[in-house]
């Protein structure tokens, strides 16, 4: 091969759930900080900071997942079976999520805004979970006979999946928090702000425990975190997780530089995201079927990959564009519908 167009692959796919992940993630995180704001005012003011851009987020959950699907089709067919109850409550949640986000506008009576306002929270929270879930059932391993799934329908509920669920509501309501915090100025800020240092601290609390989890799941995680000399490739890690989240409760305290904690938070996804890489290599599904086992036909990936080579940046480019957009702080007196 020219080069290794397997490794591409992975690196596009991890690349497209990241960006889904920072991206979607602080706009389900309003949805989870809901209830926190139950005056109409301020819900307006939180669904107005996401409301240009919050369709767009999920174009890169169907790159992941249609990426998945042409380059590794054998993970793909594994994978779904595994997790089919965890994606089809993440997608309906999704579904009546994206649906309340319109209707509770057009809602006319106070009661039926309510409903729709619990749709967002219910829909926002589900979908959290359900990904965390996912992907503590993926990291704790699939059981494979095979080229099939070989396990039973309630595999993927274990403590550490739920605990996996626990870290990713957690993490999207930090984001949320910290995007909010951005976006926002005065009375309505400071309130957020509050709320940011306290779901910091129990997001560090869940990384923590999912970290201190992970190596005892199986012989090759552990290896790879603690075996000599590869501990003293990945110790900068854990080490840079902690400089950050020191980092994220510094700016949350301060005042003047709004953005900074958001852009902290991104870098601590960043930092976890590389770790859960860490975890996972080479395989994709742990510890059962690698990279090179699940790729599609060479020149399959290589027809994929000048196609993701002319998508990935035109969907990059009108991302951008929409953010540069509308970026600045909100009026709340000026509503996005």
């Amino acid at each position: 091969m020219p080069f290794d167009l397997t490794t591409a692959w992975a690196l596009i796919l991890a690349f497209a759930v990241f960006v889904y992940v920072v991206l979607d993630g602080f706009d389900l995180g309003i949805g989870i900080l809901y209830p926190f704001f139950p005056s109409k005012r301020d819900r307006d003011l939180m669904m107005n900071s996401v409301a240009p851009v919050w369709d767009g987020n999920e174009t890169w959950l169907v790159l992941g997942g249609g990426g998945l699907l042409a380059a590794f089709p054998l993970a793909y067919a594994i994978i779904l079976p595994a997790l089919y109850p965890p994606i089809i409550a993440m997608l309906l949640a999704l579904v009546f999520r994206g649906v309340a986000f319109e209707f509770r506008w057009r809602a006319v009576r106070p009661r039926t805004k309510r409903y729709w306002d619990a749709a967002f929270i219910g829909g926002s929270i589900l979908a959290s979970f359900a990904q965390g879930i996912a992907l503590g059932a993926l990291l704790q391993g699939i059981e494979v006979e095979g080229r099939a799934y070989a396990g039973g329908w309630w595999d993927w509920l274990t403590p550490f999946s739920l605990l996996c669920g626990l870290a990713v509501v957690s993490g999207y309501a930090l984001l949320g928090a910290c995007w909010l915090t951005m976006k926002t100025e005065g009375l309505f800020q400071s309130r957020v702000r509050g709320l940011a240092r306290g779901f910091a601290l129990a997001t560090v609390a869940c990384i923590g425990a999912v970290s201190l989890a992970t190596p005892f799941l199986d012989a090759g995680y552990f290896d790879r975190w603690f075996s000599w000399p590869q501990i003293l490739w990945v110790s900068p890690v854990p080490v840079l997780v902690a400089a950050l989240m020191l980092g994220l409760w510094v700016s949350l305290r301060a005042t003047g530089r709004d953005a900074l904690p958001f852009l902290l938070a991104l870098a601590l996804f960043g930092l976890c995201f590389l770790g859960l890489g860490i975890s996972m290599w080479p395989y994709i599904i742990p510890t059962s079927v690698t990279l090179a086992e699940a790729a599609a036909p060479y020149e399959s990936q290589l027809f994929m990959f000048w196609g993701a080579a002319v998508l990935v940046p035109v969907i990059l480019g009108y991302t951008a564009y929409a953010y540069w957009v509308f970026r600045g702080k909100l009026d709340p007196d000026e509503g996005y519908h």
